[in-house]
């Protein structure tokens, strides 16, 4: 099968869900005859036209608020926002009204509406365009939250976005459009589960979205010093694949988890309590956290000093086997 990349995923997961479903229509930014900033959506308007592929106003809270009328009206709508410092004016719409319909219906109501956000630094892009704001969303009950990072989860889990009946937070890494992959025949499991995509046995690193594959770099040079690192693709931020965390976290009994964002009350963060809560006794070294520090994003000229990178990542994996 001829790889293809995550953006290009990510179109064809789009494509298909839009011929499966004429219900399913796309809106944002210049997504139409540019196809995007980063031509994620190139060639949709022109295959479906502009009735279902709306280049909209620079308007976030005008889109959203456009999509969640759609989806009451039984569309399936899919938001493009620019770029993840974007989604502000959005905000009070997602969380106080996308996350709630449902439950305010007691279930009678769905919201099927998927908002695709390009996240994470490493483009040398200027302020706004570079930030990792996933926890704002993972803590707000009622939305789904995934993160993909790879071609093949590009594709399936937008398709299988689009098909669910829940709000989605669909968060791509935009530093990794272009990293190459092999597209499979179908999903690896449901839209809530992780993967163990290399298996270990000295330590576990828990990543998702663009520090996946940095993780999976890091496991590649701890094994050359001889050291055995279980890498585990989170994949989906809310709701957690508990299961998968704590399987792993037992068998290793050392955890690691990697993210871009702020350690401060980020995703580390819950994983660290449910992992001490939850496999207290099979641990043998406290877990340990690796991401950006508790700052604004830096200008473009610093953020090589400001992202996790291959060494922090190996610093923290010996860190965890000194214990």
């Amino acid at each position: 099968m001829t790889p293809t990349t995550l953006a290009k995923g990510i179109t064809s997961g789009l494509r298909a869900a839009m011929e499966e479903d004429p219900k399913v229509v796309l809106m944002g930014e210049d997504i139409g005859k540019l196809g995007g900033v980063f031509r994620v959506t190139e060639g949709l308007q022109k295959d479906f036209g502009e009735d279902r592929v709306i280049d909209t106003p620079l308007a976030e809270a005008g889109i959203m608020g456009t999509a969640i009328g759609m989806a009451l009206r039984g569309y399936r709508p899919v938001v493009e926002i620019q770029f993840d410092g974007f989604v502000y004016p959005a905000f009070d719409h997602i969380v106080s009204q996308v996350a709630k319909l449902r439950a305010r219906s007691l279930g009678s109501v769905a919201m099927p509406l998927v908002i695709r956000i390009p996240f994470g630094g490493g483009i040398g892009a200027v302020e706004h365009h570079s930030e990792s704001n996933e926890a704002y969303f993972a803590h707000t009950a009622g939305l789904r939250v995934v993160a993909v990072s790879n071609p093949h989860d590009a594709h399936w889990m937008m398709r299988q976005a689009i098909a669910s009946d829940d709000p989605v937070v669909f968060y791509e890494p935009k530093r990794r459009y272009w990293d190459k992959g092999e597209l499979g025949d179908g999903p690896d499991g449901d839209l809530g589960t992780a993967r163990v995509l290399r298996e270990g046995s000295d330590v576990t690193l828990l990543a998702y979205g663009p520090m996946v594959k940095t993780c999976l770099q890091a496991a590649q040079a701890a094994e050359e010093e001889g050291r055995s690192v279980e890498v585990v693709d989170l994949r989906s931020l809310s709701p957690l694949d508990e299961e998968t965390v704590l399987a792993s976290a037992r068998r290793t009994g050392r955890v690691v988890v990697v993210h871009e964002a702020s350690t401060f009350l980020g995703m580390g963060s819950e994983i660290s309590a449910l992992v001490s809560e939850q496999a207290f006794y099979s641990l043998e070294a406290p877990v340990l956290r690796v991401g950006g520090y508790n700052v604004p994003y830096p200008p473009s000229r610093l953020e090589e000093e400001f992202l996790p990178d291959l060494d922090r990542v190996l610093d923290a994996v010996d860190r965890s086997l000194a214990y």
